[in-house]
């Protein structure tokens, strides 16, 4: 199985995109954020003509959520069904080819000074909570998605230009170990260097600096791990036209 995840920064922007990366890739599951679409003008019925069942959880603003699958999709479940989801739809789940797979898009934070930073760190804290619930640790597992938080400091390309700033605090980085202590791997790291990046600033030509971070992650529990046979960064989809500002980050295993 080949999964795959992709912040694309507005399905309407980027669809052509999407569409040449999945007749060239063919990743039976692809996670997707930042959809910036409502469910009914998802084009579903394109994804279908290209062999994948989707599911999305989106109301048009700034985020949204969906998993295409070409595996099966069963089971879809969207968001917490409490007060975090007014942050918005930034979780989606669906048992595809016999893995539960999550497609999240963790909020940004803004500033450390910020509510919403404090509300980051609550929504790490559900999906926490949302796996003890809902999951097997000793399972078949995925969590996928723009989790806007760098583990480490090799995950920035200069760790003193983000120093005071989110995605790099200790607060969120510990978050985001909680999540992990329920029995996931970064299984990316088994496969590439540091500094092996998935996003970068459109602004000052960040990405042929590579003044980058890696903050788009997948992130499975060991069973998967085992399996894994690889882990890229699709760099080229960061190159041409009208790129998103992420590049896909793809898992093969057995």
């Amino acid at each position: 199985m080949k999964i795959a995840t992709w912040n694309v920064n507005s399905l309407s922007a980027r669809m052509p995109r999407v569409v040449g990366w999945l007749e060239d890739v063919q990743p039976d599951v692809l996670c997707v954020q930042e959809t910036k679409q409502d469910d009914a003008k998802f084009p579903s019925e394109t994804f279908v003509d290209l062999g994948y069942e989707p599911a999305h959880f989106g109301d048009g603003r700034w985020n949204g959520v969906a998993i295409l699958s070409r595996v099966g999709l069963d089971d879809v479940e969207i968001g917490f069904g409490d007060d975090h989801d007014e942050l918005g739809c930034r979780l989606i789940a669906a048992s595809c080819g016999g893995v539960r797979v999550y497609s999240v898009y963790v909020p940004n934070g803004r500033s450390l000074e910020s509510e919403h930073y404090t509300r980051k760190l609550d929504w790490l804290s559900a999906l926490r909570e949302n796996l003890d619930e809902r999951c097997d640790a000793g399972g078949k597992v995925a969590i996928c998605g723009d989790f806007n938080v760098a583990p480490r400091d090799s995950d920035v390309w200069d760790p003193a230009h983000f120093e005071g700033m989110t995605h790099v605090s200790e607060p969120e980085r510990r978050a985001l170990g909680e999540v992990m202590d329920w029995g996931l791997v970064d299984v990316f790291t088994k496969f590439n260097e540091p500094g092996t990046f998935s996003w970068w600033d459109y602004r000052g030509g960040s990405f042929h600096k590579g003044h980058g971070m890696r903050i788009d992650l997948i992130l499975v529990t060991r069973p998967l791990a085992d399996s894994a046979q690889d882990a890229w960064v699709d760099r080229d989809a960061r190159k041409g036209e009208k790129p998103s500002d992420h590049a896909p980050v793809v898992v093969e295993l057995r």
